[in-house]
């Protein structure tokens, strides 16, 4: 993939409704709305004005232009509510696997409020940008809307599908809701993630809020969303899984790949 897609990938930002955050709509920076009158079929993308770094933390290195180019589809645990962006754990997993001599191009497509239909709908444009690998974190507002969990099952069922159709590897990330939701709601909710990995014989991060839901000093005032500190958490926790995935990728050929080598 030439450099210029990849480039294009990571001005990546979609204008969703924002639900469980106080009910406001958000337009992501770097986007600007389609005109009146007219539906937003595909993001407009503008230039992007990147956030003002940390002062404690060193600018890093742009990744090669070869570099295995990454999605990251969910909603606003991936998009880091509240937080820069450099310090969501998109970006933190990115930082992570550079200083390991991994690096990646992460596409952060996480959008505040988004259900598993909603990235269902998002996905063929980002599968445009041929990523190598897409970890898809979605679900959650879903279960915030008493969606069915077989209806939720299906379209994270085509998103998976999809994504391996184009020649992408899949990490897919697990979420819970709480027991005040339904005990049984909650248990098949929890129980889809892994049928669902087996049945596609996709890799697992069992529950991407491992060791910081339910912490206070780890999450914002709402209680549900990390704040900076449980956002590094979650990268410490999901960077192996990725590393790994990238690994098994060097192993197995994509699509049409082992074809065009033997030609030559």
């Amino acid at each position: 993939m030439s450099a210029a897609p990849r480039r294009l990938a990571t001005l990546l930002a979609l204008l969703t409704v924002l639900i469980g955050c106080g009910g406001e709509t958000t337009e992501p920076s770097g986007t600007r709305s389609a005109p009146a009158g007219r539906e937003a079929t595909e993001p407009v993308v503008a230039a992007a004005t990147p956030p003002e770094p940390r002062r404690d933390a060193p600018t890093p290195a742009p990744a090669p232009a070869d570099a295995p180019v990454v999605v990251f589809l969910g909603d606003s645990l991936t998009a880091g509510l509240g937080l820069a962006a450099e310090e969501a754990f998109p970006a933190l997993v990115a930082e992570r696997l550079a200083r390991e001599g991994t690096p990646i191009q992460p596409v952060n497509a996480g959008v505040s409020g988004d259900t598993s239909a909603g990235g269902l709908r998002r996905l063929p444009w980002l599968l445009r940008q041929d990523p190598d690998v897409v970890v898809v974190e979605l679900g959650a507002n879903d279960a915030l809307r008493g969606q069915p969990v077989a209806g939720i099952e299906e379209n994270l069922r085509r998103i998976v599908q999809s994504a391996q159709t184009a020649g992408a590897r899949v990490l897919l990330v697990g979420l819970q809701v709480p027991p005040s939701y339904g005990s049984e709601y909650a248990r098949q909710f929890a129980e889809m993630y892994p049928r669902l990995a087996e049945e596609l014989d996709v890799p697992l991060l069992p529950f991407l809020l491992e060791g910081v839901a339910g912490r206070r000093e780890l999450n914002l005032a709402d209680g549900l969303h990390p704040n900076a500190e449980g956002h590094r958490r979650i990268a410490e926790l999901l960077a192996p899984r990725l590393i790994a995935v990238l690994d098994e990728g060097l192993r197995v050929a994509r699509p049409g790949e082992a074809a065009g080598a033997a030609s030559r």
